[in-house]
């Protein structure tokens, strides 16, 4: 059966990543007799420069056709004006709301060879093994009023925090069902002592964990959260957050694993795809690091993994999943790296190492 996979390389260094997933996921295909039917569409600032908007017509509607979409990333300097009516990052924005993508999941594993690779204690790291659930569609990102005016003669910036009690029902609920499969316990990051927005969070939260006696929850305001997450990183499993907060703890999560561009991510909602699977959206956390695009030496680590988890949740091949998840891990403590971690290796170079670790890991899964 044909899978189609649409593809979005997006800006700086999304192209080179991308580039790289792609290759792996023609790998397995190669390998494994399945049949990958991907396409390249504009999103973000090069969509701006040819079509005049950040998220073309055909670039959503590919995207609702599609069974799976990968990402590279989007902006750079020559779109950073904040007061610019067309920005990249409405590319992305858009695309999560048109498609309804209300949960992204950030798993953040640290491989044991990199640990001297973070700027935190090596035994603070060994331990830790967490997902962060990030409610995607919602919050100040796309609460409404939002604006300028004058006030008393001078100029206000209004942003709106919002969220609707079924907004969070159910991305509490994805992040209860997933620890069930990990180690049982749901962290909800609030801010609860301050907004009302967190207060309806936590309220809600806690009636969703009453369905689910077998999952510890814990709740924590997000500053202590921040904290905790280098201090006692090893103590979270799922971690459940809204919008802003989860792009700014996951970002600080990152360090964990020694670099940004290790860590992979996947969004998804309860739309299905041709293989009655979730369609999801599978991009690596990091921006389109514009001061080493075109160099080839972005770290393809991130959007590697990001293919893992589009085989697994969209596609619903595991096997091949465990099989990519399996070669990254070989290919760093081979002692493979690019140089945001120290080594010396381009984005091509330690791709085609990962193939041929996957080539191995394929082997020993057909073997077994």
């Amino acid at each position: 059966m044909k899978t189609v996979i649409t593809l979005l390389p997006g800006d700086g260094i999304g192209p080179e990543v991308l580039a790289a997933g792609r290759s792996v996921l023609e790998f397995i295909a190669q390998g494994s007799g399945h049949t990958f039917e991907m396409q390249e569409f504009l999103i973000g600032g090069c969509a701006i420069n040819a079509r005049g908007t950040a998220l073309p017509a055909d670039t959503l509607e590919a995207c609702r056709n599609a069974d799976a979409i990968l990402l590279g990333a989007v902006g750079g300097p020559e779109w950073d004006d904040p007061t610019a009516a067309v920005r990249p990052e409405q590319g992305l924005l858009g695309l999560r709301k048109n498609l309804d993508l209300y949960a992204n999941l950030r798993p953040v594993k640290p491989h044991p060879g990199l640990l001297d690779a973070s700027p935190l204690r090596s035994e603070l790291l060994k331990e830790v093994d967490l997902l962060v659930v990030r409610e995607l569609t919602g919050g100040i990102y796309f609460g409404e009023p939002r604006q300028r005016l004058l006030l008393n003669g001078e100029e206000q910036a209004v942003d709106t925090m919002t969220y609707t009690e079924s907004e969070v029902r159910r991305v509490a609920h994805m992040a209860f069902q997933l620890a069930r499969q990990r180690q049982g316990k749901v962290t909800s990051v609030d801010k609860a002592n301050v907004l009302e927005c967190s207060r309806l969070w936590r309220q809600t939260v806690t009636k969703v964990a009453a369905e689910y006696p077998d999952v510890a929850i814990e709740h924590l305001l997000v500053d202590a959260a921040a904290m905790y997450l280098l201090t006692r990183p090893g103590s979270f499993d799922v971690i459940l957050t809204a919008n802003l907060f989860g792009d700014i703890l996951t970002d600080e999560a990152s360090v964990l694993s020694g670099s940004m561009g290790n860590l992979a991510s996947a969004s998804l909602g309860e739309t299905v795809n041709s293989l009655g699977k979730p369609r999801g959206l599978y991009e690596p956390i990091h921006g389109s690091a514009p001061d080493i695009a075109g160099k080839g030496i972005a770290n393809p680590i991130g959007t590697i993994l990001s293919t893992a988890m589009l085989l697994r949740h969209s596609l619903g091949l595991e096997t091949e999943a465990q099989a990519v998840e399996e070669a990254v891990q070989a290919t760093i403590s081979n002692g493979h790296r690019t140089p945001d971690l120290g080594g010396e290796l381009s984005t091509r170079s330690l791709t085609d190492e990962i193939k041929q670790n996957l080539d191995l890991a394929q082997a020993a899964v057909s073997e077994g």
